[in-house]
């Protein structure tokens, strides 16, 4: 029903219902996680939207030992994920990469379906992994007839681990609108029209080589990285792939790129790294940016792809990064990480005194062994007014908000009485923030000169006083 009033025709009494007064700011997204690497299944260029690291099993299967060598070659994205929902994450857009100079376009394993026909081997149909990598390798087909003599039926069998699906049919097409009406491994195609009727007889696997597209390089990640740039996204990280600017691992230019271009396109985020080493002279910072967190040394974990005696690895700090995103995606913008716990296992590197205070020269996120595994100080590699992680948040958080806040009132009237709408909604949103120990004050204001009313510019200006973190506490005792 419209609050507007239309056309006053007939006589009587018409309403004009101005509701900007009730214009209030929805909620906000603090902790939402975009990540990008590699993986053995799931869909390659897209964003999954992932609540738990059970449907990042289902996804994209689970990741390969952790190699001795070459550890570039490993698979990273679910390995990542692992670490992230470790750390509390609970929101996260996943985005599945794969090396575009060595991972084909079709890149799937297949099968097929065949019979005989007048003595020529026929292929009715083909079987195809629903996404590409090497998982389709565990896959088994096999087709059985039935009755072995002069058969009028047949039942395709599709096997993966625990996993078993059937499909029977008295002809081709039966057989293949069964598979793609309900199986969850593969696809079928290329049904032959001529002989959608004959009686499947063989399934035979296709030879092929398959691979996961791995190592994947920065050109991919950054590509990784282009997708998540229009998603709700307020933290991201690059699986497997640390600070510095090598081929294989270093995408720090690249993730600088990103933040810089989602926050001009104002879905403002902070990138969270490993360090290129654990010896802090080695370590390399791409820029002093408030928007981006470097971090210290590599952790210890659990592997569960190996067997045998000892399943604990040595993993990078591109792996930390991940367990400290999740830490920070848990944690209301408000609160620092600095003294907070980190749940790993062990680090890679237990710095001494002298190396941390050189660390923190170097606004590197260190880990430290006291009382458990805690934060240094959580900081991001800014030296200005963003060395804060919380103050950043805090300033993204007042932006969004202000953002959302002030949308709805585009395109109203430019005069006193919605300007002053305006300042109420905003007013209502800071004061939240003030209550929520986000902010110790503001002052806020809208105003348009006659010239700005003409342009249909509304100027809103605030100031705000973020809360800061202690991050010292100093004790003078005095003796009598």
């Amino acid at each position: 029903m419209s609050e507007t009033i239309g056309e006053m025709i007939l006589p009587g009494t018409y309403i004009d219902v101005r509701a900007e007064g009730l214009i209030g700011v929805g909620g906000i997204s603090t902790g939402n996680v975009g990540i990008v690497g590699t993986a053995k299944r799931g869909p390659v260029g897209q964003v999954v939207l992932l609540g738990s690291y059970s449907e990042a099993l289902d996804t994209f299967g689970p990741y390969d030992a952790w190699p001795s060598s070459n550890t570039q070659n490993a698979l990273s994205l679910t390995r990542a994920l692992e670490q992230l929902f470790n750390g509390g994450a609970s929101s996260v857009y996943a985005v599945r990469v794969a090396n575009g100079a060595t991972y084909a376009a079709d890149n799937v394993v297949k099968w097929n379906v065949t019979a005989v026909i007048a003595t020529v081997t026929t292929t009715l149909f083909q079987l195809a992994a629903k996404t590409p990598g090497t998982w389709g390798n565990d896959i088994t087909a096999t087709l059985t007839t039935d009755p072995p003599v002069t058969p009028t039926s047949c039942t395709l069998t599709l096997k993966m681990g625990t996993r078993k699906e059937e499909f029977a049919g008295a002809t081709a097409e039966a057989v293949f609108n069964a598979v793609n009406e309900s199986s969850a491994l593969v696809n079928a195609i290329t049904l032959s029209d001529p002989n959608k009727n004959v009686l499947p007889t063989a399934a035979t696997k296709v030879a092929a080589t398959i691979t996961d597209g791995v190592p994947a390089s920065a050109a991919d990640a950054k590509a990784g990285l282009d997708l998540l740039a229009n998603q709700p996204v307020n933290i991201v990280v690059v699986a497997g792939k640390d600070s510095g600017t090598s081929t294989n691992f270093g995408v720090g230019a690249q993730l600088l790129q990103h933040l810089e271009a989602t926050e001009n396109d104002g879905r403002e985020r902070i990138g969270v790294l490993g360090a290129d080493s654990d010896t802090p002279a080695s370590i390399t910072i791409p820029a002093t940016t408030g928007r981006l967190i470097v971090v210290a040394p590599g952790m210890v974990a659990d592997d569960a792809a190996r067997t045998g005696a000892s399943t604990s690895v040595n993993l990078p700090a591109s792996y930390t990064a991940a367990l400290v995103a999740g830490r920070l995606a848990s944690t209301p913008v408000q609160v620092s990480l600095t003294n907070k716990d980190v749940p790993a296992p062990n680090v890679t590197t237990e710095y001494t005194r002298a190396q941390l205070k050189s660390l923190l020269g170097k606004n590197v996120f260190a880990i430290k062994r006291d009382l458990g595994l805690r934060a240094l100080k959580g900081i991001t590699t800014d030296t200005g007014a963003f060395k804060q992680i919380s103050v950043r948040r805090i300033v993204d958080y007042a932006k969004a908000g202000v953002r959302v806040g002030a949308n709805p009132y585009i395109g109203r009237l430019n005069n006193a009485r919605v300007r002053a709408a305006l300042k109420a909604t905003l007013d209502g949103f800071l004061s939240g923030m003030v209550l929520d120990e986000m902010l110790t004050g503001y002052t806020l204001d809208v105003t348009a000169t006659r010239q700005q009313e003409i342009n249909g510019i509304a100027l809103v200006t605030m100031t705000l006083q973020p809360t800061f973190s202690i991050d010292f506490v100093k004790v003078i005792m005095n003796l009598e």
